[in-house]
């Protein structure tokens, strides 16, 4: 309860700030009234409501698990502002249908929000819904389809696997505009998206096939190219090898390999503060790590150093094209839970059996460069979301703003990279002119949306606003809104980091992060905790 209220203080006046205004419905009792008469009076085509709960701010919920559901790893969810919650199935095939809320808030800013998932997940982002209903917006949440982090439902189903693609997200968000309209007897003067990881790639999804969904799309970590993405997490095994194998290389061992690329990269950028702020400038070379005679603890055999550079290297097919771009050096350590953990990889297992060869008893140990080009040439569901032509968005008005941690081992951000430099040269823009509608912020020391060494509370979540006191400049949703709404684009994102990242030990420093193509570079190293002693070049 201490992490809930230490939550609704340090966003109050974050929260205040955006979402000022009178009361919809003009009073608490009729704005309640208006809500739980939803239960019955709410006909949208196929929409079934479970319920319309009026919830005061403050309200700990607590969600109902089941064997799926506990995999979700979401058992309640402070609200921070007076909403109206409203559950619904949805149907979306005569074999598939998606559980959505709605959370309406009674102050309400005019403008209608999505969030996204994560993972492969059929998991509803509460934290999201919360912290954007908090902010004003009218916010829907899905579970895409399918309840959980497993991804049996895909096998044999298509549907199911559409509405993981792409179907689950625009269901949502056709129902939760009419839904806003509805209730609030006035349609939404702007559309806005929020996601990270898989929900980075749901919100790119957007921009490219339903390019007037959103005005302005907020994706971190995108895992876009998914096939691809899948592949490269699953190539790892055949690099590093089973635990018990003689060249397997412990967590201590990547431990000393981390710090030895600190040594190496950590001073491109100007100052020595363990972040690497451009990994794509760093190179280590394991050979300084080799064993000396008569040395075999904490070195590494010629064996072992291979495997170092393979780690570091391109995904490359067997015709010589890329399949995917490199672990970015400086994500050594994020990387032991799973591709360095000695066994395949969580994130290719389901996705082979139920979707890819619909083969329950497919071996994931045995994935290899031919699984990987198959499953790039089948693209299920069109799932790739990889295309470079936002000429449609960008005719729409609509703003992207993407931001990817540097440290990020579960989608590596040379592939945000990629996608930025895919969609200049599809349209021909230089990154002036794509700068105008689409802008990409490297987020130096972030892990995976969050984490990390670096300075990563920038507004993408509640915790992560947490460094914020509220408006676009120390809030990258908030960022959005304004470059949307008063076309002001953010020429860096504010980003907090907390001592020993603590947030009730205060903070210890706050660093501006850079558009690319721009790099941060620290101009002032004895003063490298202060915001003003770096600068994008």
């Amino acid at each position: 309860m201490f992490f809930h209220a230490l939550l609704l203080f340090l966003l109050e006046p974050l929260l205040s700030a955006a979402s000022s205004g009178e009361i919809a419905h003009g009073s608490k009792a009729a704005f309640s009234s208006a809500c739980t008469s939803l239960a019955t009076s709410l006909k949208l085509p196929n929409v079934t409501v479970n319920f319309a709960h009026f919830v005061p701010a403050g309200t700990v919920l607590k969600f109902q698990q089941d064997k799926n559901l506990v995999t979700c790893n979401r058992p309640n969810q402070t609200v921070v502002s007076d909403i109206c919650r409203v559950a619904m199935y949805v149907s979306t095939s005569n074999r598939s249908g998606i559980t959505l809320e709605a959370w309406l808030p009674s102050t309400w800013t005019g403008r209608f929000l999505s969030t996204g998932n994560g993972g492969q997940s059929g998991c509803i982002q509460y934290e999201d819904l919360g912290y954007t209903s908090g902010l004003g917006f009218a916010a829907v949440g899905a579970n895409n389809g399918h309840n959980g982090t497993s991804g049996l439902s895909f096998y044999h189903n298509e549907d199911v696997l559409i509405d993981f693609s792409y179907r689950s997200l625009q269901t949502g968000v056709t129902v939760g505009k009419a839904l806003t309209r509805i209730f609030y007897k006035r349609a939404h003067t702007k559309s806005y998206y929020l996601g990270c990881s898989t929900g980075g790639r749901q919100g790119l999804e957007s921009a490219q096939d339903f390019p007037e969904t959103f005005d302005g799309i907020l994706a971190g970590s995108p895992a876009i190219d998914r096939n691809r993405l899948v592949a490269w997490n699953g190539h790892f095994f055949g690099i590093i090898g089973t635990a018990n194998s003689s060249d397997f290389i412990s967590a201590a061992l990547w431990n000393t390999i981390h710090i030895e690329v600190l040594r190496q990269c950590d001073g491109l950028d100007g100052v020595v503060d363990g972040i690497v702020e451009d990994p794509s400038l760093c190179n280590p070379r394991p050979e300084a790590l080799l064993c000396k005679p008569g040395k075999s603890t904490n070195c590494l055999t010629p064996n072992q150093a291979q495997i170092v550079r393979n780690v570091f290297s391109d995904y490359i097919a067997e015709d010589r094209s890329l399949i995917f771009p490199r672990l970015q050096p400086g994500a050594e350590l994020t990387s032991l839970s799973d591709q360095f953990s000695g066994m395949p990889s969580k994130y290719i297992g389901d996705w082979f059996k139920y979707v890819v060869y619909e083969n329950i008893s497919w071996d994931p140990s045995s994935f290899n460069i031919k699984d990987a080009t198959y499953s790039i040439a089948l693209n299920p569901a069109n799932i790739e979301s990889f295309k470079g032509d936002l000429s449609a968005f960008r005719a729409h008005g609509g703003k992207a703003l993407i931001y990817h941690g540097q440290q990020d081992s579960t989608v590596t951000s040379p592939n945000t990279a990629r996608y930025y430099n895919h969609v200049s040269r599809t349209m021909d823009l230089d990154s002036s002119s794509l700068d105008e509608f689409f802008r990409y912020f490297r987020i130096g020391g972030m892990s995976h949306c969050s984490g990390g060494p670096g300075a990563w509370h920038i507004g993408q979540t509640a915790l992560g606003a947490l460094g914020g006191k509220g408006g676009a400049r120390s809030n990258v949703l908030m960022a959005l809104v304004e470059w949307v709404e008063k076309g002001v684009a953010p020429e860096t994102v504010r980003g907090v980091r907390f001592v020993n990242d603590t947030v009730a030990l205060g903070v210890d420093f706050v660093r501006e992060h850079c558009r690319y193509p721009l790099r941060n570079v620290c101009v002032d190293p004895k003063r490298y905790k202060h915001p003003k002693s770096w600068k994008c070049v």
